[in-house]
């Protein structure tokens, strides 16, 4: 995802005047905004770097889901619009299935030795940010049953 295209469907967003779709929009871009400043890279944003702020928004906002109370309707619908909308834009994660077919492919002689901690380690730097850790983890317990 560019950082260009959030910019065009919020002014899109604010043309139609949908204030909750602007609003979340707007927050992922000053989310992404902030980290490009932190990691220098403030003219020329990295399209990497935008999906990585992206999955850290949608886990925080899927967390305010979770976490709302059942009787405070009125906020559980505005936080499931605000995640429906930055779904959108998240990029397309790994299922359980491609996770266990992609580990056992490429770290087979790894798998093989059971260690949990050093299939982890070497899993998560290849799929950060392409399947949902607790997916990975999930996948890797199993295979080391």
């Amino acid at each position: 995802m560019k950082l260009e295209e959030l910019r065009k469907d919020m002014v899109a967003a604010m043309k139609a005047k949908d204030k909750e779709r602007k609003d979340s929009i707007s927050s992922l871009i000053a989310a992404v905004k902030k980290v490009a400043i932190d990691e220098g890279c403030r003219e020329d944003v990295p399209e990497e770097l935008v999906d990585r702020v992206i999955l850290k928004e949608l886990k925080s906002v899927k967390e305010q889901v979770d976490t709302c109370p059942a009787d405070r309707s009125d906020l559980l619908e505005g936080y499931q619009k605000r995640y429906n909308v930055i779904m959108e834009y998240a990029p397309k994660q790994m299922s359980e299935e491609e996770v266990r077919a992609f580990i056992t492919e490429k770290f087979a002689e790894v798998v093989a030795t059971k260690n949990k901690g050093q299939i982890m380690k070497c899993v998560m730097a290849e799929l950060k940010g392409k399947a949902d850790g607790k997916v990975i983890n999930q996948v890797v317990a199993q295979l080391c049953q």
